[in-house]
């Protein structure tokens, strides 16, 4: 295998997939740490307000679906936050039957590599979540792409969960455009009426598993260190993993 089926996505995880299979493989994997320039380079992050409006507290576990870029780092950055219980890497915005990753891949299907975030209103808030997405966890303004991937299944989007969280999406939106914090317009889509579907086991907790993989130290491991840097009170130190901690 050629250093080359890594320099895209989703070619370099297929690529990488392989390398983790065995042990001389992995050996490997190490060796092509030295072509990590192929993979792009980090997001900055940005400082953006708290909501204006945020989501009335009710129930005691909530669910929140974001879209932005490549799911590794996404569910990283979420899993850190304090007040969420777990985050699942997979696939919203298209069908069960092509709610898999090579399928997705074409970028054809509808889905979105995504992130479904399972939280407590109380320590956590959905619009407090929606800040840490435009502030941290990818760039808004990016259309059908996310640093190094493009295609529509790294667009950026927010599934809401009812019409509460879908008014505060909206209104934050708004309010971030009219601030102007971002130097081009927020392309953050909202769809309605879809159904989030778990990626396969081999993506789960992906950037804790995986911290010095190139695409992770360059695009990634950066989005840690401004959430940690940033939003102090809500970082946690151990993440909330899906095969436990």
């Amino acid at each position: 295998m050629t250093t080359s089926h890594f320099h895209s996505c989703p070619s370099r995880r297929r690529a990488l997939l392989g390398l983790l299979a065995g042990a001389a493989a992995f050996a490997t994997f190490l060796a092509l740490q030295g072509h990590a320039q192929s993979f792009g380079r980090a997001e900055p992050a940005v400082t953006v307000p708290p909501p204006a409006l945020d989501e009335t507290p009710g129930a005691r576990t909530e669910t929140a679906v974001f879209a932005g870029g490549c799911f590794w780092g996404v569910q990283g950055v979420f899993q850190h936050v304090r007040g969420v219980s777990r985050a699942v890497s997979g696939y919203d915005g298209g069908s069960a039957d092509t709610a898999q990753y090579e399928t997705v891949s074409s970028g054809k299907t509808g889905h979105a590599e995504s992130v479904q975030i399972t939280f407590d209103p109380s320590q956590v808030s959905y619009g407090a979540l929606l800040q840490i997405f435009f502030s941290v966890a990818h760039n808004p303004t990016e259309l059908d792409r996310q640093g190094p991937d493009s295609g529509t299944q790294y667009r950026s989007a927010i599934f809401p969960a009812n019409a509460e969280q879908k008014r505060v999406a909206q209104a934050y939106i708004a309010q971030l455009d009219a601030a102007h914090v971002y130097p081009r317009p927020i392309v953050t889509r909202i769809e309605d009426k879809t159904r989030f579907y778990p990626a396969e086991a081999y993506h789960q907790d992906f950037l804790a598993r995986h911290p010095s993989y190139p695409y992770i130290a360059i695009n990634d491991m950066p989005k840690l260190d401004a959430l940690k840097r940033m939003f102090p009170a809500r970082y946690r130190n151990d993440p909330v993993l899906v095969g436990g901690n």
